[in-house]
């Protein structure tokens, strides 16, 4: 019951960056599951999306995104691993998780 009258009400918890997780913004689409990401460390990264996650969601221009760089290429290459909606990338911004 609790469950049920919290979806209704429309609260959603925001999933925040883990160790090793950086938030950024999709500057460009390369085509092939591949983005170019603006992360909030100042790097651009090379990105991919997964299989699993390419199947579910749409991801354009400007979307806030949470990308796990790779253990050799950290400067360079990343995994996208959660996409946030306006609403989300919003708060991120007001609690100072998103600096660009």
């Amino acid at each position: 019951m609790a469950r049920q009258q919290q979806q209704t009400e429309g609260y959603r918890r925001v999933r925040t960056p883990r160790k090793g997780e950086i938030p950024g913004v999709v500057e460009q689409i390369m085509g092939h599951g591949k983005l170019k990401v603006r992360c909030a460390d100042g790097h651009i990264r090379m990105t991919r999306i997964p299989g699993k996650m390419k199947k579910r969601i749409w991801i354009r221009e400007g979307d806030v995104v949470l990308v796990k760089p790779w253990d050799f290429q950290t400067d360079e290459k990343a995994d996208v691993i959660w996409r946030y909606t306006r609403t989300e990338s919003n708060w991120l911004e007001r609690k100072g998780f998103l600096k660009m």
